[in-house]
C-alpha cells in the first residue's frame, strides 16, 4: 500500500467579493471543505495545490490570481483517515494558499471526491466546514480584505 504524505495543500477558492467555493466530500456526506490534498513525491505545496484545483475543480488555478497564504497549520489526522498514512502518523501540516477569481464559475467535480459544490459567502463557508483549519484559512482570508469572521 502507498500511503499519504502527511504535508497537504488547501486552496480557498473565491471571487473579490468574498463568494467562496465548497465542496462536499463524497466519503463523508455533509462535510464540507476547500479544495484540498496532499503532496505527491517531488512536489512543492503550491505545486499540489495547483494540481488538486485542477482535478477537483478543473478550473486552471494559474490562469486566475493563485497566491500563497504565506501560513500553514498542524492538524491530528481524524482516526477514520488515518489508514491512508504510514502506522504512526497521526499529524499533517496543511500549506494555505488562494485562488481569486473574477466571478463564481462552475466547476466540474471529481465524482470519487465530491458530490456537490456550492458558492457561499466567506463567513457562511466558515460556519459550513467541518474543519478548524479551513475556517482558519477563510478568517486569513477575511484579513486580507480588512474583514473578521
Amino acid at each position: 500500500m502507498r500511503y499519504k504524505t502527511p504535508i497537504s495543500a488547501l486552496v480557498l477558492i473565491h471571487t473579490s467579493d468574498l463568494q467562496v467555493l465548497l465542496l462536499e466530500r463524497a466519503d463523508k456526506p455533509g462535510f464540507w471543505q476547500s479544495v484540498t490534498g496532499s503532496l505527491e513525491d517531488g512536489e512543492t505545496p503550491a505545486q499540489a495545490a495547483i494540481r488538486e484545483v485542477q482535478e477537483e475543480t478543473g478550473l486552471q488555478a494559474l490562469d486566475h490570481n493563485f497566491y500563497d497564504m504565506q501560513a500553514s497549520n498542524v492538524y491530528e489526522i481524524y482516526p477514520h483517515w488515518r489508514h491512508r498514512y504510514a502506522p504512526g502518523v497521526t499529524e499533517n501540516t496543511e500549506h494555505l494558499f488562494g485562488l481569486e477569481l473574477s466571478a463564481a464559475l462552475p466547476v466540474r467535480l471529481a465524482p470519487d471526491e465530491h458530490l456537490q459544490y456550492t458558492w457561499v459567502d466567506w463567513r457562511t463557508a466558515a460556519a459550513q466546514v467541518f474543519s478548524w483549519t479551513n475556517v482558519d484559512a477563510l478568517r486569513r482570508l477575511g484579513l486580507r480584505y480588512g474583514l473578521t469572521l
